[in-house]
């Protein structure tokens, strides 16, 4: 393949300096053009309809992936946890390149942290999976669902319609507003959405070329841990619709590194949880996770909803 790479992405600031960055990182380490090319998605277009109604996960991915099996772009960027599990005829995920932090913040009116938060305190979220982990924490905060980019959830923050929202970390810092976080909140107390924090480089499994030079910005570390948290969400979803989160890390084991991975899968209302742990062979990521989450539902996990919204969404 010759000439500039044609990159889509979605329009908004987060998606271009995402794509940006894997632009970035082709040109450097491929020695290829790039341009990005803006593609708009039902997520994008239909702002006002809770992202559960409109299908969850793969709202902002099935656009992208039509333009690349259509020939208008050559490869795609994606926030990893947007992308649904179940693999898509014709599409490989070639890279997961190094991933940002993947912990959620507080942005708060005041400086605050959640703690510092009064009790009836208006907190805006979109997600059923921080929903739920904030109830779990009785802070006796009024939890509201919103939608919007981030610049217009810290908005709402500024303007006092709340008074403080919870973002993934990985969003502020890749766009420069990490001066605006109020509190970068423990996995111990929010896991975050499997797959936050990284980007999915995914273009068409025909082109066998691309595959393999994009396979060169794909991080080893970062790769085996989304893999181990997609599998717990992909087991999980067979038979529990409860809000989940889950984190895997590469940590230095007795005999080398091994992959730690945690998860949660909770009631709506934060009441109830089974919240698990396990190691093993970083060699085995899809393995771990498809054990922790068989265990999970054998603890009860798929009783704790009958029904809920659709996963997160940052």
């Amino acid at each position: 393949m010759s000439g500039a790479l044609r990159l889509g992405t979605r329009a908004s600031a987060l998606a271009t300096t995402q794509s940006g960055h894997v632009a970035d990182l082709v040109r450097e380490r491929l020695g290829r053009d790039v341009e990005l090319v803006e593609i708009a998605t039902e997520g994008d277009v239909n702002r006002t309809a809770a992202l559960a109604q409109l299908g969850g996960t793969g709202v902002f991915v099935s656009a992208l992936r039509d333009a690349l099996l259509e020939g208008r772009v050559d490869l795609a960027v994606h926030s990893l946890k947007d992308i649904p599990t179940t693999p898509a005829d014709g599409i490989t995920l070639a890279a997961v390149p190094v991933r940002e932090d993947p912990r959620d913040v507080v942005v708060a009116r005041d400086g605050l942290t959640l703690g510092e938060l009064p009790v009836g305190s208006r907190l805006g979220t979109g997600s059923p999976r921080r929903v739920s982990q904030l109830a779990a924490l009785g802070l006796g905060l009024e939890l509201q669902g919103i939608r919007g980019n981030v610049g217009t959830r810290i908005r709402k923050v500024r303007d006092g319609e709340v008074d403080a929202v919870v973002l993934a970390r990985a969003g502020l810092a890749r766009l420069g507003r990490l001066d605006e976080v109020t509190e970068v909140l423990d996995p111990l107390q929010m896991l975050p959405a499997p797959g936050q924090g990284a980007l999915a480089v995914e273009c068409r499994s025909a082109d066998t070329g691309l595959v393999a030079e994009l396979a060169r910005l794909d991080d080893a570390a970062t790769r085996a841990a989304v893999t181990a948290e997609r599998a717990v969400l992909s087991t999980l979803e067979a038979g529990c619709s409860a809000p989940l989160g889950a984190l895997a890390e590469v940590v230095e084991g007795e005999d080398g590194e091994e992959l730690w991975l945690r998860a949660v899968a909770l009631s709506e209302d934060g009441g109830l949880s089974v919240r698990m742990s396990a190691t093993g062979p970083v060699a085995e990521a899809r393995e771990l996770g498809t054990r922790l989450a068989s265990d999970m539902l054998a603890e009860g996990a798929a009783d704790l909803m009958t029904a809920s919204p659709s996963r997160d969404h940052q």
